[in-house]
């Protein structure tokens, strides 16, 4: 981390540590030792823990929503807007393999805890872009009427569930992937 400054330096060494023990099972002191500098430090540019995970998560989830939102555009090809939206996904977890796997613990975590409750806002905002995808193809596509937050909650899971296995070397997140998690998918929502 030569040349980085304390700031740069306890987000990075925060985002490791979250992802590889989740946010509740790492300290604030452990946090301040790796990163070699005091807790004082630490308070000093994030005023505690939470105010940490809070810059870790506007620096590193806004790209992810930005992503989410511009793939997911509905011009008239539900499958085209499916794969854009599966790439979109796939390629900024490839991107950032530690920080999807911390926010994908947070956001399974309790609803009570501090971590769900700070990334659970932030993975609304993909939802919704989602859902509104689905919304905007109802007009070609009748049968997504009234559907349309059920599919959105099962698309994202699924993409989700396919960087899951990723992370732990089960699948790897390519053109084929994306083929067939968008076409089982539109096997399910034509089907029913």
């Amino acid at each position: 981390m030569c040349g980085m400054d304390n700031q740069s330096i306890l987000l990075q060494v925060a985002l490791e540590l979250f992802a590889a023990r989740g946010y509740d099972g790492v300290g604030v002191q452990e946090i301040a030792e790796a990163a070699g500098v005091t807790k004082p430090t630490l308070y000093h540019y994030f005023g505690s823990k939470a105010g940490l995970l809070t810059a870790l998560l506007d620096e590193q989830h806004e790209p992810l929503n930005r992503a989410v939102a511009g793939a997911a555009g509905y011009h008239g090809d539900l499958p085209g807007a499916l794969e854009a939206l599966a790439r979109a996904y796939f390629d900024f977890a490839r991107a950032h393999p530690a920080f999807y796997r911390m926010q994908l613990g947070m956001y399974f975590a309790p609803r009570e805890s501090e971590a769900w409750q700070q990334v659970a806002g932030r993975n609304e905002q993909q939802y919704q872009a989602v859902a509104h995808l689905f919304a905007s193809a109802v007009g070609d596509h009748g049968n997504l009427s009234g559907r349309q937050e059920l599919f959105a909650a099962i698309f994202i899971g699924s993409l989700n569930n396919c960087i899951a296995l990723w992370l732990n070397g089960r699948v790897d997140l390519n053109d084929e992937l994306v083929y067939r998690v968008v076409r089982q998918f539109q096997y399910g929502i034509y089907s029913g």
